[in-house]
């Protein structure tokens, strides 16, 4: 392979094997540590055994390469050998969630992975996902020496200085972070290369000492002439007039070039910005996250304390006093007004004249987009202050087409011409207007926030920002789990408007599905695996106190949906409102009684004040059967506006409330037909199973990751023991277990009596009939708020609401 071209080398790979450079062993030891499987390289990039964002992808992609190759037992079926490879880079993704190039690499991957199966009945053929992983290894290396000569070529045309020059560096970014050459180092062999090069100076890169171990390792092997120095006199060194240019690499660049990278980044930038010396930033556009505005959007992970209070990068001594605290960002975020230039596989992003911040979208659009396939780059989102300075303004079916012809990078999607261009106004919810636009090459979903509840009207004013939250939300839901979340494409914060990807049919909404008696065998499974893993990995189980409230306090700004939630579920069901209605007169002396069940009003109060005090998860919010589109074996969640930091149990209520409210109106759909009693078992079986699948997934995700993540809820050195643990799980379940049932009692109930009803329901033309399956509903969802605390297993919940029934 190309890789051999490079003596030094991170990744040694041949089909069916992968071995390692154990970077942590670096520069006394060069020892290669040999990958069976993907464990094994979700623990090679975690424990940093490879590190890099380009090689951390490649390495993840062929660690399951390795492992697909190596299977005593292969898949017999497609669905079986899809299960088997896109769980396994779901998980991968979990090992360093801030890196992009790593969740570029997995969603590629499934896409190839599912195209295939759509060309092919036979499980071995979907093992073309190999050919793909060792694609992207020649296509890392030929990217890396795209970088370094577009690289050396700007650092020498732009120099003020004639002879050779002096270069700067950060952390490390050569060989052993990429598949070879390397992105930011790699500019600096091309410039040695061509014979440009006098000295590049590297930094030590506390507190694991990437540059020190690493750099000036890959320097001295290059016979690169170099220079280490400390972290701290990096400043002083840029005084002195000895350095040209500053280039580091890159984990994640943000639309507007805002640069996440290691930790003392931004002090290298604000120093060269003082001092006059032009700053560079070296990434392959893998690296380029256009679904983010700004920085301020990354997640920034946190390392262990251990690093900076014992030696060694936290595995020698203790070297700090016991007690102290610690707070140790793996990265930092560089400011785009402090760059100087992108340096890309595809060329160099400057700055508009007069502007601080970069043009990529724009750069993307005019280099890149029609040499792509469709999912390549993640999502495009334009802001205010891109090329398009637009107010908002409520779009139409006519005002769509030429919103979308402003926007290339949509226009492009659809394909021409633009006359064969159709937009459909589909929305049927409360909240926002939702339009099919479907074109030649492509279709899309256009949804927009209005500054107002939709189904009430402009009496009812409501922030346009909840479209901001749901964007970001689906994004990070997508990222952990992206076979269940639609794909972003594009996102407008002025204009309030998220466009996306467009679930065709057979895909209808769930709830439609329920009415019509349909049987979806997928569908436990599959919502049990979007909520362990959305729930587990936004917890405190997984991320640190510090990450945890970062992104509690930006949800914060959904406070009105929040505000909303409140008002509609635990106030107004409960007391005398103009919103309420529900199905009059036969169910008047229900409602009565509702409002006089003083007991039933201490549960809501405590049930309300979890729901605004406990900030466990990024839940969705509003996870009913309506937010749900599903095909028999496909699931995808949707409509996340109503998310922020909340009880787990929400989440899980909300969705088994309204299985429960699928239930119960069953009767009012039966006919001479089909009685509906065996799709009523079915329902009640889905909730049980979604229920157990969900708790046995949590758990499996708590568990394996322990003593791997930064949470810090149950600290792995405090629950040392496999008793106390297993105890602190029974704990912690339990309690979601009961937040649930109380949860999905109350959506039941504010569905019934409350100001928006379920289709499920109202969908019932008889009023009697369908007043006999509400009050069968009120009545189960009373009883199970009631008895949710001592209601101690699923199978018991189930028996309670039978017991309405008999």
């Amino acid at each position: 392979m190309a890789a051999g071209e490079v003596g030094l080398q991170a990744i040694r790979y041949s089909r069916g094997r992968l071995q390692l450079l154990d970077q942590r062993k670096l520069p006394l030891e060069t020892i290669y540590i040999d990958v069976y499987d993907s464990s094994g390289g979700w623990h090679a990039i975690q424990d940093m055994v490879v590190r890099g964002a380009p090689a951390i992808a490649i390495a993840a992609a062929l660690s399951l390469a390795v492992e697909a190759v190596n299977l005593e037992t292969k898949p017999t079926s497609l669905d079986e050998a899809l299960h088997f490879l896109h769980t396994r880079l779901d998980h991968l993704v979990t090992s360093r969630p801030t890196a992009v190039n790593l969740l570029d690499a997995a969603t590629k991957l499934k896409n190839k992975t599912s195209d295939a199966a759509l060309r092919t009945s036979n499980a071995a053929e979907i093992l073309v996902y190999v050919d793909a992983a060792e694609a992207m290894l020649a296509a890392d290396i030929a990217s890396n020496k795209a970088i370094g000569d577009y690289g050396a070529d700007l650092i020498s045309g732009q120099s003020k200085r004639d002879g050779k020059l002096s270069v700067l560096t950060h952390c490390n970014t050569g060989s052993l972070a990429t598949a070879a050459y390397g992105t930011a180092l790699g500019v600096i062999r091309s410039l040695n290369l061509q014979g440009k090069l006098n000295t590049v100076y590297c930094t030590e890169t506390r507190p694991f000492n990437q540059g020190s171990r690493l750099t000036a390792y890959e320097l001295v092997y290059e016979k690169i002439p170099a220079v280490l120095i400390a972290d701290s006199a990096a400043a002083a060194l840029q005084s002195s007039g000895k350095i040209d240019a500053v280039v580091v690499g890159a984990d994640r660049i943000a639309s507007n070039g805002d640069t996440a990278n290691k930790i003392g980044t931004y002090n290298l930038a604000l120093a060269a910005f003082h001092h006059g010396i032009p700053f560079y930033v070296a990434a392959p556009l893998t690296s380029i996250d256009t679904a983010l505005s700004s920085g301020d959007s990354i997640v920034i992970e946190e390392r262990s304390s251990k690093e900076l209070t014992h030696s060694h990068a936290g595995h020698g001594p203790q070297v700090a006093a016991s007690g102290i605290s610690v707070w140790n960002p793996a990265f930092d975020i560089t400011p785009a007004k402090l760059i100087t230039a992108i340096i890309t596989d595809k060329g160099i992003i400057t700055k508009p004249e007069g502007s601080l911040v970069f043009d990529i979208l724009g750069f993307l659009n005019a280099h890149v987009v029609s040499n792509i396939s469709n999912g390549d780059l993640n999502c495009r989102q334009e802001e205010s202050g891109s090329d398009h300075d637009e107010k908002f303004y409520i779009l139409n079916s006519a005002t769509i087409i030429q919103y979308i012809k402003k926007h290339s990078s949509l226009a492009s999607k659809l394909g021409s011409p633009e006359s064969d261009w159709k937009v459909q106004e589909v929305g049927d919810g409360n909240l926002n207007f939702v339009y099919i636009v479907e074109g030649t090459a492509a279709s899309f979903v256009l949804k927009q926030a209005v500054p107002y509840v939709r189904c009430v009207g402009e009496s009812w004013p409501m922030t346009p920002d909840r479209a901001y939250f749901e964007a970001i939300t689906l994004k990070k839901h997508g990222a952990l789990c992206p076979q269940h979340v639609p794909e972003i494409y594009h996102f407008d914060r002025t204009m309030s408007a998220i466009v996306m990807q467009y679930l065709e049919p057979p895909h209808i909404i769930l709830r439609k599905g329920f009415i019509k008696g349909i049987y979806y065998p997928c569908l436990a499974e599959h919502m049990s695996e979007y909520m362990a893993r959305t729930l587990f990995f936004t917890s405190l189980l997984a991320i640190s106190t510090t990450t945890h409230r970062s992104a509690v306090a930006e949800f914060c700004g959904n406070v009105q949906l929040c505000r909303l939630t409140e008002q509609v579920i635990f106030t107004e069901p409960y007391m005398e409102s103009s919103n309420n209605r529900w199905t009059s007169p036969q169910l008047d002396e229900d409602v009565r009684a509702l409002r006089d069940d003083e007991i039933l009003k201490v549960e809501v109060a405590g049930l309300k004040a979890k729901f605004c005090e406990n900030s466990q998860a990024l839940i969705h919010g509003d996870l009913h059967t309506g937010s749900v589109m599903v095909t028999l074996s496909s699931t995808k969640v949707i409509d996340p506006e109503f998310a922020f930091y909340g009880p787990i149990g929400f989440d899980v209520g909300a969705f088994l409330g309204n299985l429960l409210l699928a239930y119960f109106s069953q009767d009012g759909h039966a006919d001479e037909h089909n009685d509906r009693q065996e799709y009523k078992k079915w329902l009640l079986a889905t909730i049980e199973e979604t229920w157990n699948k969900f708790s046995c997934k949590f758990l499996a995700l708590w568990t394996s990751n322990w003593d791997l993540s930064a949470g810090d809820a149950f600290h792995p050195d405090v629950y040392r023991s496999s008793t106390v643990r297993i105890a602190a799980q029974e704990y912690f379940m339990k309690g979601i277990f009961a937040d649930s049932l109380g949860f999905a009692a109350a959506k039941m109930i504010r569905r019934i009596v409350g100001i928006a009803h379920v289709e499920d329901l109202e969908s019932i033309k008889n009023p009697d009939l369908r007043a006999k399956c509400e009050r069968k509903a009120l009545h189960a969802a009373k009883k199970l708020m009631k008895a949710r605390m001592s209601v101690l297993s699923i199978n018991q919940a189930l028996e309670l609401i039978n017991s309405e029934l008999s």
